[in-house]
């Protein structure tokens, strides 16, 4: 599987050891940024990495900012992304198992580096479920099309 992931500065030491941690477990992965710790535009990154799914270059994607929302507002925002803040253990399966997210999205300010690559290695385990999800992410995606 090809995975992407970005950060803004507040979380380049986490995407850091999240990439080598991935690259490990015999992941291919897409660095789209930041590089280092000067200040940037989350948004940006979060763009570039939604790009490299959009465009079929990687099957899902991290986001990793000081909370992780500002990268899930901002991966939302992008046609047929699904991205979700994921914190806790229940939070991230459901973001996968009931929501078919290819975006998982961390706070380096929120979750330890030893939470974060738990946290990461969970969510890539589960698969989407479909069942009573099915309808409302078909919805989700109805949606989405609506407004592009």
């Amino acid at each position: 599987m090809k995975l992407v992931v970005g950060c803004d500065e507040a979380a380049f030491q986490l995407k850091e050891r999240v990439k080598k941690h991935l690259m490990e477990k015999g992941y291919e992965v897409i660095d789209v940024g930041v590089y280092n710790e000067d200040p940037s535009l989350y948004p940006l990154t979060a763009e570039k990495l939604c790009q490299e799914i959009i465009e079929g270059r990687a099957e899902k994607g991290v986001l990793m900012c000081g909370t992780g929302i500002g990268m899930a507002i901002t991966a939302n925002k992008m046609p047929g992304i699904r991205a979700a803040v994921c914190h806790d253990i229940f939070s991230t399966e459901r973001s996968r198992k009931s929501n078919d997210c290819q975006v998982m999205c961390m706070g380096a300010r929120i979750v330890a580096p030893e939470t974060a690559l738990m946290l990461l290695d969970r969510w890539l385990e589960c698969e989407f479920s479909g069942g009573g999800s099915l309808p409302k992410v078909e919805k989700i995606n109805e949606i989405d099309q609506k407004y592009r």
